[in-house]
């Protein structure tokens, strides 16, 4: 069996049927096999064509075939475009006509794949190498803003999809079902699609000459060739009737989350962050603050104590019932994130390995603005999105497994250096700040150890840590790869707003470090940890 998945990045296929005008609103689904077989022929050309036509060829006669399609669950939508009526147009001239144009598109998740599958056709190795090769430069389906990425499925994932095929060409002499429509749909003619007895030749302009396509078949022809020789449809084409379900553009409501288990506790809450002006990687420390502060308020409000006072949740604040900190770092880590590398923070994710009750759930879910002085005297208030909650078992991306993390934020030393003293440090890490700092965050990441179940058995001496520094020693923290402007840790807020707080004069670096097996995230160790300062993404 042959079974190609298509997805669309942008969540979009935009592609009018043939013979329709772009202006009637008209969507193609499925994706003709005519559009597709084109669309192969020209990856080939453009991509691969040192590839003879001999190898491509037999791949494309298989196919030609009809295949059947598993459709995903989809939905329509359309935008009007005012595009000048002549090309004099201009932008100082408002009285020149515009004319409005349509532009349809199937609307779908990014990740649900639409697959079409060809259950009686099989390749050999190199013809299944081959086509997997142009399917991998197929980078757009239908219109230009149409982008695609196609693969070849495995025979296990083609088999499932082919059993949940759910649009297939109608038999001749059948009816379509109740729940199931027709739809008109171009497709090769196996046995024309490749023929020539209609040339398709060009003029070119540089050689002052006409020339002839090659390969010369139907299937490659111009539809401006085809306009010229008024021809409605092109030659080794052929139309078929496909039968898709009747509510294939139905918007469903999502089914109703079970209820959680009685004692489960979600453990991670993730948030998009929205603002006019978002706040810069270097704020880390004071929007984290300042996020801690609203779920503590929040909590305080919504559940408040028998004799009227304000609640208190040792997981959202760090402390006990007496203000003293909590050992063994099971409270709640408040870490704001630049995950388009940006520059600026966007997301935030407050994880505690100890779980939220529902109080401190609701409390939580119940966050929608951070407050801050700053943000209030600008105006441009700091809102948060809720997009999932979950446990640390399915870590949720940027906390995803990962051998190699590096510092996303400064890694602030938990001490300071002690040059002097009975309890002085040793020489060299007294003359060496960095090897102070990199001592300090193997001791840091030998706790993490200690106190994490799925990290048991790692041997300290098997990780590796290396600075992230310059031609110069000083330390960089890039935003993304190939950043020409990675920043310093000088850079980043590090002062917490309780007086005693000394973070800013502690040693602050950035380092790599390498485990020797996959280690899931997340990574935040060293002074101010909980406000997402020694914060180790995946590198």
């Amino acid at each position: 069996m042959i079974a190609i998945a298509l997805t669309f990045p942008a969540g979009r296929y935009h592609a009018t049927p043939w013979g329709r005008h772009v202006n009637e609103g008209a969507v193609e689904w499925p994706p003709s096999p005519w559009r597709l077989l084109r669309s192969l022929v020209a990856v080939w050309k453009r991509t691969l064509s040192d590839e003879p036509q001999e190898r491509v060829e037999p791949i494309l006669r298989a196919l030609a075939a009809p295949p059947t399609f598993a459709l995903p669950p989809a939905s329509t939508g359309h935008t009007r475009h005012y595009m000048p009526w002549d090309k004099g147009w201009s932008a100082d001239e408002p009285g020149k006509a515009k004319t409005k144009v349509f532009d349809a598109f199937v609307a779908l998740a990014p990740d649900s794949p639409l697959v079409a599958c060809w259950p009686s056709i099989n390749l050999d190795p190199a013809p299944r190498e081959l086509l997997a090769r142009l399917l991998a430069n197929l980078n757009f389906l239908g219109r230009a803003e149409s982008w695609c990425e196609a693969r070849l499925l495995d025979d296990a994932e083609a088999t499932v999809f082919g059993d949940s095929a759910n649009c297939a060409v109608l038999t001749d002499g059948a009816s379509p079902s109740p729940e199931d429509e027709l739809v008109r749909t171009l497709c090769p003619d196996p046995a024309t699609a490749f023929a020539d007895e209609h040339a398709v030749d060009v003029e070119t302009k540089t050689q002052g000459r006409r020339a002839v396509y090659e390969p010369n078949w139907h299937l490659c022809m111009e539809t401006l060739r085809l306009h010229d020789l008024k021809w409605s449809d092109p030659p080794g084409s052929t139309w078929l009737s496909y039968t898709r379900p009747r509510d294939c553009f139905e918007i469903k409501p999502a089914p109703r989350k079970p209820r959680r288990a009685a004692g489960s506790r979600p453990e991670v809450f993730r948030f998009a962050l929205d603002s006019a002006v978002l706040p810069l990687t270097t704020e880390t420390l004071p929007v984290a603050e300042a996020a801690r502060a609203a779920a503590m308020s929040l909590h305080g409000r919504i559940f408040p104590l028998a004799d009227g006072s304000r609640g208190r949740s040792d997981v959202l604040s760090g402390k006990d019932a007496s203000g003293k900190p909590i050992i063994g770092h099971t409270h709640a880590y408040y870490l704001p994130t630049d995950e388009d590398g940006d520059g600026r923070l966007d997301h935030l994710t407050i994880i505690a390995a100890a779980g939220f009750d529902d109080d401190e759930r609701r409390a939580i879910e119940s966050l929608r603005i951070i407050h801050s002085r700053d943000r209030a005297e600008s105006g441009h208030l700091l809102r948060t999105l809720l997009l999932s909650a979950g446990t640390l078992a399915n870590a949720p991306r940027p906390f995803a497994p990962a051998s190699v993390f590096a510092s996303a934020t400064p890694f602030i030393a938990p001490r300071h250096l002690k040059r002097s003293g009975v309890k002085r440090d040793p020489a060299h890490l007294r003359d060496d700040p960095v090897a102070f700092l990199e001592a300090a965050l193997r001791q840091e990441v030998s706790r993490l150890i200690e106190r994490r179940p799925d990290m048991q058995g790692i041997d300290t001496a098997d990780i590796a840590i290396e600075p992230l520094a310059d031609n110069h020693g000083v330390f960089r923290i890039s935003r993304r790869k190939n950043d020409s402007h990675p920043l310093r840790p000088i850079q980043f807020k590090r002062f917490r707003s309780k007086r005693s707080d000394d973070g800013g004069r502690r040693l602050a670096g950035a380092f790599r470090i390498t485990f020797p097996q996959l280690i899931r995230g997340p990574i935040a160790v060293g002074h101010s940890a909980h406000f997402g300062m020694g914060l180790f993404l995946p590198s």
